[in-house]
């Protein structure tokens, strides 16, 4: 009897550390956002890529892994894929709500979700998905339409997103947390002459480091290590489903942090896209591979 209340507290740990990399990670982005009219998007990107590589590279040694020929093409591939996510999905937010970004680059790891079960009932969550993107396409009729190049952005980091966890499970089988290390070093060389060239002198502001330094630990270093913990002590499955709520954290922390509020039509466009990944997740095939958290 005495082992009930320990199991139950074994069981939640994993839980709460997965809510709490989820609220990090759309903090930081709400962060980020408030460096944009200084930097741009661009130089937002590089300086949270650099200082997360830095961070990283302190904490995991990435010097210590060991690579072939092979492997390093694919940490390269994986690296640059992460860079492009985190690159487009900053360039998504000049003009498109959280919580929408989130959702529109959720159907990344939605789709690699729905490749690995390849089951009939997937067509049910590729309909949802296929409803909340139309409800989330302006009309011209009304208002609350999304940017179309700033929704294209978003969809371009799902792209990435789905590149970054296919490569991102080869890369990882090798060195494990260490690619993730290699990985943000990649993407921060990659990203790095955007943000040069776009902000130049403004990425040394010293008001800015701060905050960028908050934005590489809400966003990076916090909940990837949150995240490989929790992976541990629960099934890739039940990971997977606690992931798919992430658009909604995302549309909370718009509205709280940044004032952002959603028509009805919006909310159930992204209740639509959670529903279809909770349920992808749910029916996929036991021996397909778990989604690689990220963003």
């Amino acid at each position: 009897m005495t082992a009930s209340p320990r199991n139950l507290a074994s069981s939640l740990f994993p839980v709460a550390l997965i809510l709490i990399a989820m609220a990090s990670i759309q903090s930081g982005a709400s962060l980020a956002k408030s460096m944009f009219p200084v930097i741009g998007a661009q130089g937002t990107t590089t300086l949270r890529l650099i200082f997360a590589s830095i961070i990283m590279l302190i904490l995991l040694r990435p010097w210590r892994a060991k690579l072939t020929a092979q492997s390093l093409r694919t940490v390269i591939v994986y690296g640059m894929a992460l860079g492009g996510m985190n690159f487009l999905f900053y360039m998504s937010l000049r003009t498109v709500p959280l919580g929408i970004a989130v959702a529109l680059e959720f159907t990344g790891p939605l789709a690699v979700a729905i490749y690995a079960s390849r089951r009939a009932i997937d067509f049910l969550w590729i309909a949802l998905a296929v409803v909340g993107l139309l409800l989330l396409i302006p009309t011209g009729a009304t208002r609350a339409g999304v940017d179309l190049i700033g929704a294209g952005y978003a969809l371009g980091a799902g792209v990435c997103w789905a590149l970054y966890i296919l490569f991102g499970q080869k890369a990882g089988a090798d060195n494990g947390v260490q690619t993730a290390a290699l990985g943000v070093m990649i993407a921060a060389l990659l990203v790095a002459p955007i943000g040069l060239v776009h902000a130049g002198s403004a990425l040394l502001t010293p008001s800015l480091i701060p905050i960028a330094i908050g934005v590489a630990i809400l966003s990076t270093a916090l909940p990837y290590t949150l995240e490989m913990i929790a992976l541990t002590r629960m099934p890739a499955r039940t990971f997977g489903t606690l992931m798919s709520i992430e658009p909604a954290f995302g549309a909370l922390s718009g509205l709280v942090f940044l004032q952002e509020y959603l028509s009805l039509a919006q909310w159930a466009a992204i209740i639509c896209i959670i529903l279809a990944s909770v349920g992808a997740t749910l029916t996929m095939n036991a021996r397909a591979k778990p989604v690689v958290p990220a963003d």
